[in-house]
């Protein structure tokens, strides 16, 4: 293989190939970048055994071939090179890669190149376009309530479910559910009825591959594609088969006879939320709130160690509920992902799923479950929605 590039053409494929790869353990073939140069173009592909990255990028290419090396190492030369032209060639007797740029030279080691294996070929058929900004909203959306926790199977997914005309995109970790809607009959019409689930790990992965670009979608039986408008670059996942949670369940407890509702001003709400937890404890993490007087919301949180905080809120309040309490940082989260001036609470009880609505948020959904009150001082968790 010998083939001259420019480190101006190459480094973004390269620094996204090297994001999906073990930094410095794991088995060697899986920290290795391969580079395959052929038809005037060099490729760049990298897998972690799970997630596939393939870049095509223009090059001269004197001679065809493949070569692996270890990606880190390869990456970082790149990424400290100046701008210019770079030689990458095969030492047939060494089988080193010789790395030249002007009086630069330097010589990396090569993986066997019975390590590589075929990447999964983007589907010929069934891909749309897709907005990669309106994507990385939705990700933004719902991530934060996807649990952490591998061993929770399908709530530690990203779900896509096709629903009459639209297609709803949710969170769930156990205390806190996230949904957003939209319409899309491209996107709706190649989902599978069932949906499709993307473990968080992975779609961590992707949000750093996205851009706010065009991109295309395709789904196969079993892996996720992503592709660049221009077809250069190529990025897949595998998909999960986890049976997720039916979600409809807790949502529909929001409209049923009894539920107590707030409206707030969102900003007011949230600095207010900002300044009480100053007050929370690692016992005591929450607010309360307090709806004694229908036109103005109380909030309170105190802590042994650390004192009293009491604020009031304009706000309108209907139903029977005295008083709740929500751990303050989520809540505080929930807020920053709403663009309307107003929020509204749906409050089913003291210990029910509340659910979080905004007038300008239509197709947006937060549902979070209450602090259990044990005593005055002293708060414990839901164990789940």
């Amino acid at each position: 293989m010998f083939v001259k590039v420019t480190r101006e053409d190459i480094i973004e494929g390269l620094q996204k190939s090297a994001n999906i790869i073990p930094a410095k353990t794991g088995a060697a073939f899986l920290r290795t970048i391969w580079l395959q140069a052929e038809n005037g173009s060099l490729r760049i592909m990298s897998t972690d055994s799970s997630l596939e990255f393939v870049g095509k990028y223009r090059a001269e290419v004197v001679e065809n071939g493949l070569v692996g090396v270890q990606g880190r190492s390869f990456f970082d030369l790149v990424r400290k090179l100046p701008k210019g032209e770079i030689h990458l060639k095969l030492d047939p007797e060494s089988q080193n890669l010789l790395v030249h740029q002007g009086a630069r030279r330097y010589k990396l080691p090569t993986s066997e190149k019975s390590w590589f294996q075929d990447f999964a070929a983007f589907p010929a058929q069934g891909h749309v376009m897709w907005s990669g900004d309106f994507l990385n909203e939705l990700i933004d959306r719902v991530f934060f309530c996807i649990s952490d926790e591998d061993t929770m199977e399908a709530m530690a997914c990203m779900y896509f479910k096709p629903v009459d005309e639209r297609v709803e995109v949710c969170g769930l970790n156990g205390h806190q559910f996230a949904m957003a809607s939209f319409l899309n009959d491209d996107i709706k019409g190649i989902m599978p009825p069932e949906g499709i689930l993307i473990q968080k790990k992975y779609v961590l992965e992707l949000k750093k591959w996205l851009t706010a670009d065009e991109i295309e979608l395709a789904i196969s039986q079993k892996r996720l594609f992503f592709r660049t408008q221009d077809q250069s670059e190529t990025f897949s996942l595998p998909l999960s088969y986890f049976q997720y949670p039916d979600y409809k369940n807790f949502v529909s407890k929001l409209s049923v006879t009894g539920v107590s509702d707030l409206t707030v001003e969102k900003m007011a709400l949230a600095e207010a939320l900002d300044r009480i937890a100053i007050f929370n404890t690692d016992n005591n993490r929450c607010t309360y709130f307090l709806f004694d007087d229908p036109a103005q919301l109380m909030l309170q949180s105190q802590g042994q160690e650390t004192g009293a905080a009491t604020e009031s809120l304009e706000s309108t309040f209907t139903g029977d509920l005295k008083k709740i309490a929500f751990p303050t940082k989520d809540l505080l989260e929930i807020l920053g992902h709403y663009h309307s001036s107003n929020v509204r609470f749906s409050l089913t009880g003291s210990e029910g799923p509340c659910g979080i609505t905004g007038e300008d948020d239509t197709d947006y959904l937060v549902i979070i479950m209450p602090m259990k009150i044990v005593e005055e001082t002293y708060y414990s968790e839901e164990a789940s929605a």
